[in-house]
């Protein structure tokens, strides 16, 4: 089955939260995606992803909006919140999210493009994180960033639906 006949399948939106809940502000992808799970959004579906950049290329097969929430480390100032169409500008690379695998994003959505693999709307949300130690808790301006990324994603799920 083809990308177009498999997104005409289809009308929803997907959010993917990267990350590791166990590296503090790391997780606050997975967190963001736990927060709009709560809200029972409409045709939106949440996950959570340690980051294997080439499993998301997978998870996206059936949705035709594909929102990513990961962390990001640039040196701005902690909780800062990136919005990048990725399907329309390149993620800067001076804007690494924040990842422990083998291939970056940036490279993945590359792949996926290759294989004619991509949503037909990508949007990825950064945060700019603080600390990415051991441990389960967010840095405070990480937290703040969290609810004003999910009023965000939530405004974006009420507007395609």
């Amino acid at each position: 089955m083809s990308g177009g006949e498999r997104r005409n399948m289809v009308a929803s939106m997907l959010v993917i939260g990267i990350g590791n809940a166990y590296r503090s502000d790391d997780g606050v992808g997975p967190a963001v995606a736990r927060a709009l799970q709560t809200k029972n959004l409409p045709g939106v579906q949440c996950k959570e992803d340690l980051g294997d950049t080439l499993s998301l290329i997978e998870q996206w097969d059936t949705a035709d909006t594909v929102i990513l929430i990961d962390a990001v480390c640039s040196g701005a100032e902690p909780g800062t919140i990136y919005r990048f169409d990725a399907l329309a500008q390149p993620i800067p690379t001076s804007i690494p999210l924040r990842s422990t695998h083998f291939l970056s994003l940036a490279e993945a959505l590359s792949i996926a493009d290759i294989l004619h693999r991509l949503p037909s709307r990508l949007i990825v949300y950064g945060i700019e994180g603080e600390n990415f130690s051991a441990g389960i808790d967010l840095s405070p301006q990480v937290k703040n960033a969290l609810y004003e990324v999910v009023e965000r994603v939530e405004k974006e799920a009420r507007e395609v639906s």
